[in-house]
């Protein structure tokens, strides 16, 4: 097995999200203990909220049934999976970073491809808090925001029109942008929602296309770790 296909199979998506995973949830439960509580992710209390509409209150509930499906995943494609798979999830992580760096480029020069477009929107972004609290929650973002909006309603979505005999040529696009202004709306919804901004808003869904495209082409845990990446990329170039 290649490089590229080890890298979307379950044991190497396990292996790679399994420190983000207990680096988060990790966090989290240490800065509640602390003078500096640090806020769950959105993606992350919405999915918890959807558990306990469900009867399911558990506090590692979400965490413990993502790593469940992602291992008996595993268990399902265990004779097929990679010989080498820590080599393949230092890879993962280069990939990551540079696909990171990628999208961090484009948001650094957002207002000239707009200007090349011939559209002229404000720049303008929330103001950066104290990246030293925020790491976790920049963590907890890329896995959850990426379950929620890319493995769940993106996947979701191609898989409903498909089944509705939609070409794939449209059934993937269609979703991408679907899911990616959901992914962009998402941020503005709820007592901590940012207020709208369009440039902020058209920004998240180019970023929400960029993801999709990841996981779309490089899978679910490849995503994962682009959305972290350039998630402390930003904070650290704000605070730099």
């Amino acid at each position: 097995m290649g490089y590229f296909s080890a890298s979307r199979h379950a044991w190497c998506c396990f292996l790679f999200l399994l420190p983000l995973i207990l680096l988060y949830e990790g966090g989290v439960i240490y800065y509640s203990r602390t003078d500096s509580p640090i806020l769950r992710n959105g993606a992350d209390a919405w999915i918890r909220w959807g558990l306990e509409t469900v009867g399911v209150h558990q506090f590692l509930a979400a965490p413990a049934l993502l790593l469940a499906f992602l291992f008996l995943w595993t268990l399902r494609h265990w004779e097929s999976r990679p010989q080498h798979p820590f080599s393949t999830v230092f890879g993962m992580t280069l990939e990551s970073l540079i696909y990171s760096y990628g999208l961090w480029s484009i948001s650094r020069n957002y207002s000239l491809i707009l200007d090349k477009f011939g559209i002229h929107i404000p720049a303008a972004f929330p103001l950066p808090q104290e990246v030293s609290s925020q790491v976790i929650t920049y963590i907890g973002a890329g896995i959850y925001e990426e379950v929620l909006f890319r493995f769940i309603l993106f996947a979701g979505l191609v898989f409903l029109f498909r089944f509705a005999f939609i070409p794939s040529l449209l059934a993937i696009p269609i979703s991408g942008i679907i899911s990616s202004l959901l992914f962009a709306g998402a941020h503005h919804l709820g007592p901590f929602g940012e207020p709208f901004q369009a440039y902020v808003f058209s920004f998240r869904v180019t970023a929400g296309l960029y993801f999709c495209l990841v996981f779309w082409l490089r899978g679910f845990g490849i995503a994962v770790g682009t959305h972290a990446a350039y998630d402390l990329f930003v904070g650290i170039d704000w605070h730099s």
